[in-house]
C-alpha cells in the first residue's frame, strides 16, 4: 500500500495551480471518489485508481488547455518510482498509460484505464461541463453520472479523502 499523503505531499512541492482550482486537490480527491467505484465493479486495480487521481493533473501548467500535462503527471510518477510510488512493471504502465492518455477521449481499453479515465470525466461538472454517456467508459459510470456530477457541480469536498491525503477541509497541509 502507498502513503498518500506523502504522495501528495511531494506533489505539492512542485504544484503551480491553487489547491482550490479546478483541477486542484478537491477535484482529485472526487476523481478518487468516482474511480473507485467503477474499478469496484468493473474490475479495475483500484490502487492504481487511486494513484491516478493524485498524479494525472499534478503538473498542469495552467487551468486552461495544457497539451503534455498528462504526460508531466505520468512522468512525475515515474520519478517516484521505487521511493513513493510502488508498482511492479505491468501495473506502473497503467498509471502512466492513464495519465498520458486521459484527455484523449478513448472509450475502449482495460479495466483499469476505463475507471480511471471515467473517474476524470465524471467530474466534468466543476468547469460547466455535462459529462456525454456516450463518451464514458462503463455502465459504471453511467449509473453513476447524476450523482457524480451534482458533487461536482456543488463543489463537494470529499473531507475523508482530504483526511487520508494529511489536508485539512481548509486545504492545508497537517503537520
Amino acid at each position: 500500500m502507498h502513503d498518500h499523503a506523502l504522495i501528495l505531499q511531494e506533489i505539492l512541492r512542485g504544484y503551480a495551480l491553487p489547491l482550490h482550482g479546478y483541477h486542484g486537490v478537491v477535484h482529485w480527491a472526487r476523481v478518487l471518489e468516482n474511480g473507485v467505484r467503477v474499478a469496484a465493479a468493473n474490475g479495475g486495480d483500484a490502487e492504481v485508481v487511486r494513484l491516478f487521481a493524485l498524479f494525472h493533473d499534478a503538473r498542469r501548467e495552467n487551468e486552461e488547455i495544457d497539451p503534455g500535462h498528462g504526460t508531466r503527471g505520468g512522468d512525475l510518477a515515474r520519478s517516484l518510482r521505487g521511493t513513493l510510488v510502488h508498482l511492479d512493471d505491468a501495473r506502473f504502465d497503467l498509471l502512466y498509460d492513464a495519465c498520458v492518455l486521459h484527455t484523449d477521449g478513448q472509450t475502449t481499453g482495460d479495466p483499469t484505464l476505463l475507471a480511471c479515465w471515467d473517474a476524470d470525466r465524471l467530474d466534468l461538472g466543476r468547469v460547466d461541463i455535462v459529462p456525454d454517456p456516450n463518451l464514458l467508459c462503463t455502465d459504471m459510470a453511467r449509473e453513476l453520472l447524476p450523482w457524480a456530477h451534482g458533487r461536482a457541480t456543488a463543489d463537494y469536498v470529499p473531507v475523508d479523502v482530504l483526511a487520508s491525503w494529511g489536508m485539512t477541509p481548509g486545504l492545508t497541509l497537517r503537520s
